[in-house]
């Protein structure tokens, strides 16, 4: 059965450039990047340019492959307004092993700091550290993906890559990516990335002793959850505040976590919070996940001795922004039309999702949700007007400013 022929894309499918000017000042610092192997003094594409490029793949749904951002660059409007030039196919594959996506970094964190904190819940002020969300989304629909991205390569439901992500809860955007293949422990990854001044609340899949550890030692904090199998020797019962029995804390415990085999991993004591929880059942009895049951209660730890009960559970429940963001980043990825299928190309394409979602954020003063992405790609491709798009953005400015 033969495919219809996908239309070529026009000048008229293309809008919104004016939000390009800020992103092409911040990514010209880049542009003379990757070019030391270019001997020959003859590169066209940069990496500033690329970026523009995948950018404009990421809020465009008409460019949805290679070939259409190639035929993109080919666009007299899109070469003026953008500065890129006409980009071969062979050029914008090559792109993904020439320019090191932790370049990025930098810029990432240079966004960032230009975010205010989002109203939020007062009970966080008192953490003092930043509130960071840790962990990992699967990046499976990978149909053409290399070797280094197979997890069993007997098992073809297996391959695929992983995104490591790391979310700060007051401004309500991404702070970091790292890209792996799909069995890449999770705590390696965060051992690796570990920094001073921040309370990392973290799930059970990183519930590894040697990783508590790791981050105390980091002059760090963590909250995360337990396994229900966890062995804590009581030092001390904590009486419970009515906040505390009101939010449904259940027991505060110091002790001192570990069996004969890991209690040398994490040397000082913790605190183990016990809440009470609905578990979220299929009627088979599993869970929506189709995981193992869960109990009617959660087995929260954290070092931090000097917070309420209440508050170390209302910072574990804040763990569903992570999951919601990773919603509307997938889209934002465009995850089935992955325009490499290098571990650094899939982490250019990552770092321009974090980008595109981080001014998303900067245009809003909201953090991203997939109706304000919606919102722009309309706008982008024309179906939506300017004075519409700033309707949209208006509103959401004042839903913040009476939060």
């Amino acid at each position: 059965m033969s495919h219809p022929k996908r239309r070529e894309i026009e000048e008229r499918d293309l809008a919104g450039f004016k939000y390009f000017k800020k992103i092409a000042r911040l990514l010209e610092r880049l542009h003379d990047a990757g070019c030391a192997r270019d001997r020959a003094h003859n590169r066209r594409l940069h990496m500033d340019q690329h970026l523009t490029l995948l950018l404009l793949f990421m809020f465009n749904p008409i460019c949805d492959s290679l070939r259409g951002l190639q035929q993109a660059s080919q666009l007299k409007k899109v070469q003026r307004v953008l500065g890129v030039p006409r980009a071969s196919l062979g050029s914008l594959a090559e792109a993904a092993t020439v320019f090191d996506a932790s370049l990025l970094k930098g810029i990432l964190e240079a966004l960032v700091q230009e975010l205010r904190p989002l109203p939020h819940d007062v009970r966080f002020d008192a953490v003092k550290d930043l509130i960071t969300l840790v962990d990992g989304t699967w990046l499976t629909d990978l149909p053409r993906v290399a070797r280094w991205a197979l997890w069993q390569q007997e098992r073809r439901d297996h391959r695929g890559a992983k995104a490591h992500i790391e979310f700060e809860v007051l401004k309500g955007v991404p702070v970091a990516a790292t890209i792996t293949d799909a069995h890449t422990a999770e705590t390696a990854v965060l051992k690796a990335r570990l920094q001073a001044g921040r309370l990392y609340v973290i799930d059970r899949g990183y519930a590894e002793y040697a990783l508590f550890q790791a981050i105390v030692q980091a002059a760090s904090s963590f909250v995360g959850r337990l396994h229900d199998n966890a062995v804590l020797e009581v030092l001390e019962e904590r009486p419970l505040t009515p906040e505390a029995l009101k939010a449904g804390v259940l027991s505060d415990r110091v002790g001192r976590l570990g069996s004969k085999a890991t209690k040398n991993d994490l040397r000082g004591p913790v605190r183990v919070i016990e809440v009470a929880c609905t578990p979220h059942r299929k009627p088979s009895g599993k869970t929506a996940r189709g995981g193992p049951r869960q109990g009617d209660r959660l087995r929260l730890v954290t070092d931090r001795m000097d917070l309420a009960a209440d508050l170390v559970g209302l910072l574990y429940q804040a763990r569903w922004q992570i999951e919601t963001f990773f919603r509307t980043f997938k889209h934002v990825l465009g995850c089935r039309h992955l325009v490499s299928y290098s571990q650094n190309g899939i982490a250019l394409q990552t770092y321009a999702a974090i980008l595109a979602c981080l001014l998303i954020a900067l245009w809003t003063g909201r953090k991203p949700t997939l109706r304000t992405y919606e919102m722009l790609c309309y706008y982008f491709t024309g179906w939506a007007d300017a004075e519409e798009l700033e309707a949209h953005i208006a509103g959401l400015q004042e839903q913040t400013s009476h939060a």
